[in-house]
């Protein structure tokens, strides 16, 4: 008798950026938790692929490009696992940096829950709710899985994954100059401080304006706005932030990081803006929005 067959499923979760937010855990309900704000998703993401192996013995195993320990993507692989005994390994591959402000902890719960749960015949719903409960809990971040679902400029008018919150999308067409100017910062540590929980409060007011549908200016002033008054950028993002904006570029930190997305406002200001960075040391790319959400897909990108 032969044994039976290795199962595999692949997906892909895209990063983001926040620009705006409030954070917002008053429902009882933890899928109504999370943030209101206003973000970018990004054309660039976390890969997932999930292999089981049917068995007498079972385990769960997740494995990455980062030496970084990866609790929430465990988690979620083991919440939405198969029911039936066997190994499952889950292989992700980061294609931006962990731990500074470009959404990868939710994105590798999105993709896990995605890839695992293709494999264990979960419906999209589920997935998305095992991976929300994981990074909400395990302090990646809140409201982020509620964001990739879609793609583009992004508004969580109301906290949560669907259907008790709300994202509205619109497309988002110009390229961002996305770098990193220095060490990760951990978001539980931000999360749980008091007097940076006011602050991003406070930072938040009347971030409400934007409406559903805001112009990609209307985005950068209200983000803008909340990087200044937020108080969360160190000495270097304020500083490469403030050169930026010099430059003609709108600029702001990538909440949480140490590290910032702008927007030149032509073709002279992105060369001087690049000349700069270059100038001094600053690894900056060009990232366009992604068109879409996460999404099961079939192969792995070569």
């Amino acid at each position: 008798m032969s044994a039976p067959p290795v199962r595999v499923a692949r997906a892909f979760a895209p990063g983001h950026v926040t620009g705006v937010f409030r954070p917002d855990a008053s429902h009882r309900d933890p899928r109504a938790r999370g943030s209101v704000g206003a973000g970018v998703v990004l054309e660039l993401g976390v890969w997932a692929e999930a292999r089981f192996s049917p068995g007498l013995r079972s385990r769960v195993r997740v494995v990455a490009d980062s030496a970084r320990p990866l609790p929430i993507s465990e988690e979620v692989a083991r919440r939405i696992a198969p029911g039936a005994s066997g190994a499952l390994t889950v292989r992700l591959m980061h294609e931006l940096p962990i731990g500074q402000g470009f959404g990868m902890s939710a994105a590798g719960a999105l993709a896990t829950a995605l890839a695992v749960g293709s494999l264990a015949g979960r419906t999209r719903s589920k997935a998305v709710e095992v991976a929300h409960l994981a990074d909400l809990f395990g302090g990646g971040g809140l409201g982020g899985v509620a964001a990739i679902l879609g793609g583009g400029l992004e508004v969580r008018t109301r906290p949560g994954i669907p259907p008790f919150g709300h994202v509205a999308h619109r497309t988002f067409p110009p390229a961002l100059l996305v770098g990193v100017v220095g060490r990760p910062i951990s978001s539980p540590t931000v999360l749980k401080s008091p007097a940076a929980l006011r602050r991003i409060t406070e930072a938040s007011h009347s971030w409400e304006r934007l409406g559903p549908s805001p112009s990609v200016q209307g985005f950068f002033r209200m983000s803008e706005r909340f990087t200044d008054r937020a108080g969360l950028a160190s000495a270097a993002v304020s500083r490469t932030v403030s050169a930026l904006r010099r430059r003609g570029a709108r600029a702001c930190q990538a909440m949480f990081g140490q590290s910032f997305f702008a927007l030149p406002s032509n073709s002279k200001a992105r060369a001087s803006c690049l000349d700069w960075l270059e100038s001094e040391g600053i690894r900056a790319v060009e990232l366009r929005a992604s068109a879409t959400g996460a999404y099961v897909a079939r192969s792995l990108p070569v």
